[in-house]
C-alpha cells in the first residue's frame, strides 16, 4: 500500500512541478492513501534545497496525556464514488487549472477586449491617411444664375463628373499622441487578460476545494451515521434497567440528524461540482469527481517567508498594478495632446470639383447647354487647408487641459488604492494560510482523539460495572451520542481546515502576482521564488494524468 501510494505521489509531483501554466516547481500535490495523513511538501524552498519527491510523515506536538498514536494511523473514511448520486466526471487538480486558463469565458471576454484596443491603436496610427471617395456627380440648372461679376441672367446647363476624390480632416496633436495613449491601452488590456486568467484560476481552485470539502464532510457524515446505526442497535439491546425506553428515541433521533447531514454533504458537493463545471465549461450535470482525496493537502509559498517580504514581490508583479500604470501614461499622453492642440494646426484635404465641395475632385468632367453632354476631359480641383483652432478663445482648451488632468490624477489615485488593496491581500492570505495551517494540525489531533473516543464508546457501550447493589452501564447511551457528534463535528473541522488551508495557499499565489508574470516573461526571482523557463512560460501547456 505504502509503495503504491508514494508511486502516485511522485507521478502526481511530476505533473504539477510541469503544470500550472508552465510554471516549474511551483505547486506540490501529496496525494493519500485511506488512512494516511497528509505531510505538505513546499515548493517555494531555496534553489539550493530541490524539493523532495517523497511523502516525509511529520509528528505533531501532543499535549500530554493524549494519545501518542503515529499521525500515518489518522482515521478517515472512505469517500462515496460519484456514480451514487450521477454521471460521475473524474478530473484533477492539475486538469482542472489547465482548462481555467483555455475555457472560461471571463478569458474570452477579457481577450476581446486586447483585440478591440489593437483595432483602436491601428485607427490612431492611420488619422493621417486621407479617405478616398469614389462615384459620380450629375449637375444641372434651369432658370436665373448670378455670374462672378454680379450680373444675373437665365440659362440652363448641365455636367457630368465620374472619379475620385480624397478626404482628410485631422488635428496633428491627434496623430501624435492619440496612437501613444491608444498603445497604453492595449497595454492594460493586456495585463487585464493575466488578471483574468488570475482570478479564474482562483475561483477555479476555490470550486475545486470546494468540492474536495464537500466529499470530506460526506465521507465524514456517512461514518457517523454508521456509528449511529450501531448505537441504536446496541441501545434496543439493553435491558429495561439499564437505560430508560426514552434513550432508545434519543439515539434514533441523532440517527435521523446524522443522515440529514448526509443529504447536506450531497447537496454541497452537487452544488459545488456544478459550480466548477461552471467555470470549466463542462456538463453541468455530471458530478466532478477528483482524483485525489479529499485531505489532499497543497503548499505553494513557503509561509515562513516574512509578510514584509512578500509584499514587494506582489506590487512588482500584480498585473492589476501594470494595466493601472498603463492607464496612467495614457492620461498624461492626452494631457500632452491638449496642451499643445491651439499650438499645432489641423489639417484639411478635400475635392471641391462639385458643389458643395468636400466629394469628388478629380476624373472625367463634361457637360453644356442644357441637355448637351460634350467636351469630356480630365479636372482635378483640390483644397488644402491648415488651420489653428482656439476652441472659445482659448478658454475652452484650457478647460479640456484642466479636465485631463483630473483624469490623469483619478488614475493615479486609483493606482495607490490598488496598491493597498494587493498588500492587504497579502497579508490577509499569508494570515489566512498560516492560520488554516495550524488549524489542520490541531483538527488532526481533535479528529483522532474523537475517533478513538466514538470507538470505544461504542464498544463499550453494552459493558457493565456494579456501584454497590446497582448495575450501572460503564457507557451511557448519551455519552455514546455525544462521541458520535463530537466525532461528526471534528471532521468537518478537519476537512473544513485543509480547504480553507488550500485556498489561502492559492490566495496567496494569486496575490503575489503569479502565474500571469510567469506567463509574461522569466525574470530573477527572489531566492523563495521558483525560476521560470521562457520557453515553458510562453507554451502554457499542461500535462495531465495518464
Amino acid at each position: 500500500m505504502h509503495g503504491h501510494t508514494l508511486g502516485i505521489v511522485k507521478r502526481r509531483l511530476r505533473l504539477l512541478r510541469n503544470g500550472l501554466f508552465g510554471i516549474a516547481s511551483s505547486l506540490t500535490l501529496i496525494g493519500v492513501s485511506h488512512g494516511q495523513s497528509p505531510a505538505p511538501v513546499s515548493a517555494y524552498a531555496p534553489i539550493s534545497q530541490p524539493i523532495a519527491t517523497q511523502v516525509v510523515p511529520s509528528q505533531p506536538t501532543m499535549p500530554p496525556g493524549q494519545s501518542d498514536r503515529p499521525r500515518g494511523t489518522l482515521p478517515l473514511p472512505q469517500t462515496p464514488a460519484a456514480q451514487t448520486i450521477g454521471t460521475s466526471l473524474p478530473i484533477n487538480l492539475p486538469t482542472a487549472l489547465h482548462l481555467a486558463g483555455v475555457r472560461p469565458l471571463d478569458v474570452a471576454v477579457a481577450t476581446q477586449r486586447v483585440q478591440a484596443a489593437q483595432a483602436q491603436l491601428q485607427r490612431a496610427k492611420a488619422l493621417m491617411l486621407p479617405n478616398v471617395q469614389i462615384g459620380a456627380n450629375y449637375a444641372r440648372h434651369d432658370g436665373q444664375i448670378q455670374d462672378i461679376v454680379g450680373q444675373v441672367f437665365t440659362t440652363s446647363r448641365s455636367s457630368f463628373l465620374v472619379g475620385a476624390g480624397p478626404a482628410m480632416t485631422f488635428a496633428v496633436t491627434d496623430a501624435i499622441y492619440a496612437p501613444l495613449s491608444a498603445k497604453q491601452i492595449v497595454q492594460s488590456r493586456q495585463a487585464d487578460v493575466q488578471t483574468s486568467l488570475n482570478d479564474t484560476m482562483l475561483q477555479v481552485a476555490d470550486a475545486y476545494f470546494a468540492v474536495q470539502q464537500a466529499r470530506g464532510e460526506l465521507a465524514g457524515a456517512i461514518d457517523t451515521v454508521q456509528r449511529a446505526d450501531e448505537a441504536v442497535r446496541q441501545t434496543d439491546q439493553l435491558a429495561p434497567g439499564l437505560a430508560p425506553a426514552l434513550e432508545t428515541n434519543r439515539s434514533r433521533s441523532e440517527r435521523s440528524r446524522r443522515r440529514q447531514s448526509v443529504e447536506v454533504a450531497y447537496e454541497r458537493w452537487q452544488v459545488a461540482s456544478a459550480e466548477l463545471a461552471r467555470l470549466l465549461r463542462l456538463n453541468p450535470s455530471a458530478i466532478v469527481e477528483p482524483i485525489e482525496p479529499p485531505q489532499t493537502r497543497i503548499e505553494l509559498i513557503n509561509l515562513a517567508v516574512p509578510v514584509d517580504d512578500l509584499i514587494p514581490v506582489a506590487l512588482t508583479y500584480r498585473p492589476e498594478l501594470t494595466s493601472q500604470q498603463a492607464i496612467v501614461q495614457a492620461t498624461l499622453a492626452r494631457i500632452k495632446q491638449e496642451k499643445i492642440r491651439p499650438l499645432v494646426p489641423s489639417v484639411l484635404l478635400r475635392g471641391n470639383a462639385t458643389n458643395p465641395s468636400g466629394g469628388l475632385s478629380s476624373g472625367l468632367f463634361g457637360g453644356g447647354v442644357n441637355d448637351q453632354m460634350r467636351d469630356f476631359n480630365l479636372r482635378n480641383s483640390l483644397d488644402f487647408q491648415l488651420i489653428w483652432e482656439f476652441q472659445n478663445l482659448g478658454l475652452g482648451n484650457r478647460a479640456i487641459v484642466r479636465e485631463r488632468q483630473a483624469e490623469n490624477q483619478i488614475a493615479v489615485i486609483e493606482l495607490f488604492r490598488l496598491q493597498d488593496r494587493i498588500a492587504a491581500e497579502v497579508v490577509q492570505a499569508h494570515a489566512a494560510a498560516k492560520r488554516a495551517t495550524n488549524r489542520v494540525n490541531e483538527a488532526e489531533i481533535g479528529l483522532r482523539e474523537a475517533e478513538d473516543t466514538a470507538s470505544k464508546s461504542i464498544a463499550g457501550m453494552g459493558q457493565t460495572r456494579r456501584v454497590g447493589e446497582v448495575l450501572v452501564l460503564v457507557f451511557r447511551p448519551q455519552e455514546v451520542l455525544a462521541s458520535i457528534q463530537a466525532l461528526a463535528q471534528a471532521y468537518d473541522d478537519y476537512y473544513r481546515a485543509i480547504a480553507d488551508a488550500n485556498r489561502a495557499h492559492f490566495r496567496l499565489y494569486r496575490a503575489l502576482g503569479h502565474p500571469a508574470h510567469c506567463v509574461v516573461q522569466a525574470v530573477n526571482l527572489p531566492h523563495f521564488l521558483p525560476q521560470v523557463s521562457t520557453t515553458t512560460a510562453a507554451t502554457g501547456t499542461m500535462p495531465v494524468s495518464p
